[in-house]
Protein backbone atom coordinates (compact mmCIF):
# COMPACT_ATOMS: atom_id res chain seq x y z
CA UNK A 1 0.00 0.00 0.00
CA UNK A 2 1.19 3.37 -1.46
CA UNK A 3 -0.12 6.64 0.07
CA UNK A 4 0.84 9.89 -2.39
CA UNK A 5 -0.41 13.25 -3.54
CA UNK A 6 -3.27 12.83 -5.92
CA UNK A 7 -2.53 13.61 -9.93
CA UNK A 8 -4.72 14.93 -12.43
CA UNK A 9 -4.69 11.67 -14.27
CA UNK A 10 -6.05 9.53 -11.07
CA UNK A 11 -9.39 11.47 -12.12
CA UNK A 12 -11.20 8.36 -13.72
CA UNK A 13 -9.62 5.77 -10.82
CA UNK A 14 -11.24 8.59 -8.19
CA UNK A 15 -14.45 8.94 -9.77
CA UNK A 16 -14.78 5.06 -10.32
CA UNK A 17 -14.02 4.49 -6.53
CA UNK A 18 -16.58 7.04 -6.02
CA UNK A 19 -19.50 5.51 -7.24
CA UNK A 20 -18.49 2.48 -5.44
CA UNK A 21 -18.89 3.88 -1.96
CA UNK A 22 -20.90 7.00 -3.04
CA UNK A 23 -23.07 6.19 -5.69
CA UNK A 24 -25.54 8.92 -4.48
CA UNK A 25 -22.27 11.85 -5.50
CA UNK A 26 -22.07 13.04 -8.68
CA UNK A 27 -19.03 14.66 -9.77
CA UNK A 28 -17.75 13.98 -13.49
CA UNK A 29 -14.06 12.84 -14.62
CA UNK A 30 -12.84 16.34 -15.92
CA UNK A 31 -14.63 18.24 -13.10
CA UNK A 32 -12.52 15.95 -10.58
CA UNK A 33 -9.94 16.30 -13.06
CA UNK A 34 -9.98 20.02 -12.88
CA UNK A 35 -9.95 20.34 -8.86
CA UNK A 36 -6.85 18.16 -8.76
CA UNK A 37 -4.78 20.01 -11.52
CA UNK A 38 -5.94 23.66 -10.27
CA UNK A 39 -7.26 23.28 -6.46
CA UNK A 40 -10.01 25.90 -5.48
CA UNK A 41 -8.32 29.15 -4.59
CA UNK A 42 -7.76 30.68 -1.30
CA UNK A 43 -8.21 27.33 0.72
CA UNK A 44 -5.28 25.46 0.59
CA UNK A 45 -6.25 22.51 -1.13
CA UNK A 46 -4.48 19.69 -1.69
CA UNK A 47 -5.69 15.69 -2.27
CA UNK A 48 -4.33 12.30 -1.49
CA UNK A 49 -5.11 8.56 -2.67
CA UNK A 50 -3.93 5.39 -1.37
CA UNK A 51 -2.55 2.72 -3.83
CA UNK A 52 -2.43 -1.28 -3.55
CA UNK A 53 -1.01 -3.08 -6.70
CA UNK A 54 -0.96 0.59 -8.52
CA UNK A 55 -4.67 0.79 -8.41
CA UNK A 56 -6.48 3.62 -6.53
CA UNK A 57 -8.67 1.94 -3.39
CA UNK A 58 -8.72 5.45 -1.39
CA UNK A 59 -9.00 8.87 -1.36
CA UNK A 60 -9.23 12.19 1.04
CA UNK A 61 -8.89 15.86 0.42
CA UNK A 62 -7.78 18.26 2.95
CA UNK A 63 -8.19 22.29 3.01
CA UNK A 64 -8.27 25.43 4.83
CA UNK A 65 -11.65 26.43 4.83
CA UNK A 66 -11.45 29.67 3.27
CA UNK A 67 -15.74 30.66 3.32
CA UNK A 68 -15.96 31.28 6.86
CA UNK A 69 -14.93 33.94 9.06
CA UNK A 70 -13.85 31.32 12.12
CA UNK A 71 -10.01 31.75 12.09
CA UNK A 72 -7.76 28.44 11.61
CA UNK A 73 -10.78 25.87 10.24
CA UNK A 74 -9.79 22.79 8.22
CA UNK A 75 -11.23 20.40 6.71
CA UNK A 76 -10.71 16.64 5.64
CA UNK A 77 -13.18 15.34 3.01
CA UNK A 78 -14.74 12.16 1.71
CA UNK A 79 -12.14 9.67 2.95
CA UNK A 80 -13.25 6.71 1.71
CA UNK A 81 -11.53 3.12 0.95
CA UNK A 82 -12.61 0.86 -1.34
CA UNK A 83 -14.73 -2.28 0.58
CA UNK A 84 -12.46 -4.85 -0.53
CA UNK A 85 -9.46 -2.97 1.26
CA UNK A 86 -10.66 -1.92 4.46
CA UNK A 87 -9.61 -2.54 7.35
CA UNK A 88 -5.68 -2.75 6.84
CA UNK A 89 -4.75 0.90 7.45
CA UNK A 90 -5.51 2.71 4.42
CA UNK A 91 -8.10 4.93 5.84
CA UNK A 92 -5.61 5.93 9.41
CA UNK A 93 -2.88 6.49 6.56
CA UNK A 94 -4.83 8.89 4.70
CA UNK A 95 -5.96 10.34 7.59
CA UNK A 96 -2.59 10.86 8.84
CA UNK A 97 -1.61 12.57 5.48
CA UNK A 98 -4.81 14.78 5.52
CA UNK A 99 -3.88 15.99 9.07
CA UNK A 100 0.04 16.01 8.29
CA UNK A 101 -1.05 18.29 5.56
CA UNK A 102 -2.99 20.87 7.62
CA UNK A 103 -0.68 21.34 10.79
CA UNK A 104 1.73 23.73 9.20
CA UNK A 105 -1.25 25.93 7.97
CA UNK A 106 -2.30 26.41 11.65
CA UNK A 107 -5.32 24.85 11.21
CA UNK A 108 -7.12 24.20 14.84
CA UNK A 109 -9.94 22.65 14.59
CA UNK A 110 -11.31 20.33 11.81
CA UNK A 111 -14.34 19.19 10.16
CA UNK A 112 -14.38 15.97 8.61
CA UNK A 113 -17.48 13.46 7.20
CA UNK A 114 -18.16 10.15 8.09
CA UNK A 115 -20.55 7.61 7.15
CA UNK A 116 -22.71 5.81 9.79
CA UNK A 117 -21.07 2.67 9.89
CA UNK A 118 -17.46 4.75 9.98
CA UNK A 119 -18.58 6.87 13.54
CA UNK A 120 -16.55 4.29 15.17
CA UNK A 121 -13.30 4.94 13.14
CA UNK A 122 -13.92 8.19 13.69
CA UNK A 123 -14.08 8.56 17.23
CA UNK A 124 -10.99 6.76 17.64
CA UNK A 125 -9.06 9.09 15.85
CA UNK A 126 -10.83 11.84 18.46
CA UNK A 127 -13.32 13.29 16.20
CA UNK A 128 -16.97 13.34 17.46
CA UNK A 129 -20.24 13.20 15.56
CA UNK A 130 -22.02 16.95 15.05
CA UNK A 131 -24.43 17.27 12.46
CA UNK A 132 -26.61 14.72 10.62
CA UNK A 133 -26.42 15.22 7.12
CA UNK A 134 -29.49 13.60 4.42
CA UNK A 135 -28.95 12.16 0.60
CA UNK A 136 -32.00 12.07 -1.27
CA UNK A 137 -32.63 10.92 -4.75
CA UNK A 138 -35.78 11.81 -7.05
CA UNK A 139 -36.64 9.87 -10.01
CA UNK A 140 -37.17 12.23 -12.90
CA UNK A 141 -39.17 9.83 -15.26
CA UNK A 142 -41.72 12.47 -14.62
CA UNK A 143 -40.21 15.39 -13.46
CA UNK A 144 -42.42 17.28 -10.95
CA UNK A 145 -45.21 19.30 -12.68
CA UNK A 146 -43.92 22.96 -13.03
CA UNK A 147 -46.57 25.66 -11.70
CA UNK A 148 -46.60 29.09 -13.21
CA UNK A 149 -44.36 31.74 -11.15
CA UNK A 150 -46.26 34.45 -9.38
CA UNK A 151 -46.69 38.28 -10.67
CA UNK A 152 -43.25 40.00 -10.90
CA UNK A 153 -41.40 36.98 -10.82
CA UNK A 154 -39.42 35.57 -13.70
CA UNK A 155 -37.33 32.64 -14.51
CA UNK A 156 -34.51 32.37 -16.03
CA UNK A 157 -31.59 29.98 -17.02
CA UNK A 158 -28.42 31.02 -15.33
CA UNK A 159 -26.53 31.23 -18.75
CA UNK A 160 -28.39 34.34 -18.97
CA UNK A 161 -27.32 36.42 -15.85
CA UNK A 162 -24.52 38.71 -15.00
CA UNK A 163 -22.34 35.79 -12.59
CA UNK A 164 -22.06 38.58 -10.06
CA UNK A 165 -26.13 38.47 -9.09
CA UNK A 166 -25.85 35.46 -8.69
CA UNK A 167 -23.40 35.66 -6.43
CA UNK A 168 -24.97 38.32 -4.49
CA UNK A 169 -27.95 35.99 -4.41
CA UNK A 170 -25.73 32.93 -2.87
CA UNK A 171 -24.02 35.03 -0.47
CA UNK A 172 -26.98 36.40 1.07
CA UNK A 173 -28.79 32.95 1.13
CA UNK A 174 -26.01 31.19 2.57
CA UNK A 175 -25.20 33.15 5.45
CA UNK A 176 -28.29 31.29 8.20
CA UNK A 177 -27.31 27.84 6.58
CA UNK A 178 -27.00 25.33 9.26
CA UNK A 179 -23.52 23.90 9.46
CA UNK A 180 -20.55 23.43 11.68
CA UNK A 181 -18.85 26.92 10.54
CA UNK A 182 -20.72 29.90 8.96
CA UNK A 183 -20.76 30.04 5.38
CA UNK A 184 -20.12 34.08 5.79
CA UNK A 185 -16.86 35.04 3.94
CA UNK A 186 -17.02 33.89 0.50
CA UNK A 187 -15.07 35.71 -1.90
CA UNK A 188 -16.05 36.09 -5.62
CA UNK A 189 -12.83 34.55 -6.91
CA UNK A 190 -13.82 31.44 -4.63
CA UNK A 191 -17.50 31.73 -5.85
CA UNK A 192 -16.62 31.67 -9.21
CA UNK A 193 -14.38 28.75 -9.34
CA UNK A 194 -16.65 26.45 -7.26
CA UNK A 195 -19.92 27.29 -8.88
CA UNK A 196 -19.49 29.37 -12.35
CA UNK A 197 -16.71 27.45 -13.65
CA UNK A 198 -17.01 24.56 -12.85
CA UNK A 199 -17.12 21.82 -15.63
CA UNK A 200 -20.66 19.71 -14.29
CA UNK A 201 -22.00 22.82 -13.79
CA UNK A 202 -25.60 22.83 -16.69
CA UNK A 203 -26.24 26.52 -16.68
CA UNK A 204 -29.27 26.29 -19.17
CA UNK A 205 -30.80 23.68 -16.25
CA UNK A 206 -30.49 26.04 -13.44
CA UNK A 207 -32.91 28.14 -12.67
CA UNK A 208 -33.02 31.71 -11.16
CA UNK A 209 -35.97 33.79 -10.04
CA UNK A 210 -35.59 37.09 -10.64
CA UNK A 211 -37.60 40.56 -9.32
CA UNK A 212 -36.87 43.90 -10.53
CA UNK A 213 -33.55 42.58 -11.94
CA UNK A 214 -32.61 41.19 -8.48
CA UNK A 215 -32.07 37.07 -8.32
CA UNK A 216 -34.21 36.27 -5.11
CA UNK A 217 -34.07 32.30 -5.41
CA UNK A 218 -32.13 30.36 -7.56
CA UNK A 219 -31.43 26.08 -7.82
CA UNK A 220 -28.02 24.96 -9.13
CA UNK A 221 -27.49 21.57 -11.25
CA UNK A 222 -24.56 19.97 -12.07
CA UNK A 223 -24.35 17.26 -14.19
CA UNK A 224 -22.76 13.66 -15.22
CA UNK A 225 -24.65 12.22 -17.88
CA UNK A 226 -28.13 11.33 -17.00
CA UNK A 227 -27.27 12.36 -13.27
CA UNK A 228 -27.47 15.14 -11.70
CA UNK A 229 -26.76 17.41 -8.25
CA UNK A 230 -28.86 19.86 -6.96
CA UNK A 231 -25.87 21.57 -5.58
CA UNK A 232 -27.41 24.08 -4.14
CA UNK A 233 -31.02 26.01 -3.27
CA UNK A 234 -31.24 29.19 -1.92
CA UNK A 235 -33.41 32.58 -1.54
CA UNK A 236 -32.48 35.61 -0.05
CA UNK A 237 -33.86 36.04 3.41
CA UNK A 238 -36.18 39.17 2.28
CA UNK A 239 -38.00 37.12 0.08
CA UNK A 240 -38.50 33.98 2.14
CA UNK A 241 -41.86 32.54 2.67
CA UNK A 242 -43.19 32.84 -0.97
CA UNK A 243 -42.06 29.17 -2.50
CA UNK A 244 -39.35 30.91 -4.52
CA UNK A 245 -36.73 28.62 -3.69
CA UNK A 246 -39.17 25.46 -4.41
CA UNK A 247 -40.47 27.00 -7.70
CA UNK A 248 -37.05 27.87 -8.78
CA UNK A 249 -35.95 24.04 -8.25
CA UNK A 250 -38.95 22.58 -9.54
CA UNK A 251 -38.16 24.65 -13.14
CA UNK A 252 -34.13 23.31 -12.62
CA UNK A 253 -35.37 19.46 -12.33
CA UNK A 254 -37.94 19.97 -15.06
CA UNK A 255 -35.24 21.33 -17.26
CA UNK A 256 -33.15 18.78 -16.47
CA UNK A 257 -35.43 15.87 -17.24
CA UNK A 258 -36.58 17.63 -20.62
CA UNK A 259 -32.41 17.56 -21.41
CA UNK A 260 -31.92 13.70 -20.35
CA UNK A 261 -31.45 13.48 -16.57
CA UNK A 262 -32.72 10.55 -15.11
CA UNK A 263 -32.55 11.20 -11.60
CA UNK A 264 -31.41 13.93 -8.97
CA UNK A 265 -29.42 13.66 -5.78
CA UNK A 266 -29.16 16.50 -3.37
CA UNK A 267 -28.28 16.74 0.65
CA UNK A 268 -29.45 18.65 2.75
CA UNK A 269 -28.55 19.16 6.73
CA UNK A 270 -31.21 17.52 8.98
CA UNK A 271 -31.80 20.60 10.49
CA UNK A 272 -32.79 22.26 7.35
CA UNK A 273 -36.39 21.74 7.68
CA UNK A 274 -37.56 24.82 5.31
CA UNK A 275 -35.87 22.43 2.54
CA UNK A 276 -36.09 19.34 3.74
CA UNK A 277 -39.84 19.75 3.50
CA UNK A 278 -39.53 21.37 -0.45
CA UNK A 279 -37.15 18.31 -1.51
CA UNK A 280 -40.18 15.92 0.44
CA UNK A 281 -43.19 17.88 -1.55
CA UNK A 282 -40.85 17.06 -4.82
CA UNK A 283 -40.75 13.67 -3.79
CA UNK A 284 -37.53 13.03 -3.12
CA UNK A 285 -36.93 9.88 -0.80
CA UNK A 286 -33.62 9.59 1.27
CA UNK A 287 -30.91 6.78 0.10
CA UNK A 288 -28.01 7.55 2.78
CA UNK A 289 -26.90 9.45 5.97
CA UNK A 290 -23.28 10.84 6.78
CA UNK A 291 -22.40 12.54 9.85
CA UNK A 292 -19.80 15.91 10.14
CA UNK A 293 -17.46 15.27 12.82
CA UNK A 294 -15.34 17.90 14.73
CA UNK A 295 -11.84 17.53 16.33
CA UNK A 296 -9.13 19.95 17.90
CA UNK A 297 -5.57 19.27 16.28
CA UNK A 298 -3.40 19.86 19.36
Amino acid sequence: MRIRTAQPDDAPAVVALRSVVYPYLVRGVESTRKMIAEPPPEEEWTAFVAEVDGRVVGWVSAEQIGTTSVANVGGINLLHVHPEHRRRGIGSGLLAAATDYLRPLGIRRVRATAQPEALPFARRHGYEPSREVRYSALDLNPAPALPDPPPGVRLHPIADLDPRLLYAADVASAVDEPGDVPVDSKSYESWRYDVWDNLGLDRRASIAAEVDGEVVAFSLVKRDGDRMWSDYTGSVPTYRGRGLARLAKTAALHRAAANGVRIAYTSNDEANAPMLAINVRLGYRPVAAEWSCLADLT
